[in-house]
């Protein structure tokens, strides 16, 4: 499993727009293939900023799978615009810590 992080710069004064659209694209994201969970936070210190953790079987079901399918288009078309600069994306893998 992996986890995808986005640190998401919305436009000052458009969160609560930007919060009304994630809701409605979270079911594009969530009957992908791989899918496994997600959660979105706001900065306590920044609330213009949110982190955005997936978690996904593998990178390809994101890059490939997700990205690659008619919902991300939908996706980017209700998300894309709230962006000020454009997020960068990473993926991370477990680190076993026992």
């Amino acid at each position: 499993m992996i986890t995808e992080h986005a640190l998401l710069p919305v436009r000052p004064g458009r969160e609560a727009e930007f919060e009304a659209a994630f809701a409605r694209a979270r079911p594009l994201i969530a009957g992908s293939p791989g899918f496994r969970g997600l959660t979105l936070s706001r900065s306590a210190e920044t609330p213009n900023t949110y982190l955005l953790l997936v978690r996904w079987d593998s990178i390809e079901q994101h890059t490939e799978g997700f990205r690659g399918s008619p919902e991300y288009a939908e996706w980017k078309a209700l998300l894309h615009h709230f962006y000020d600069p454009f997020p960068v994306v990473e993926h991370f893998v477990p680190v076993p810590v026992d």
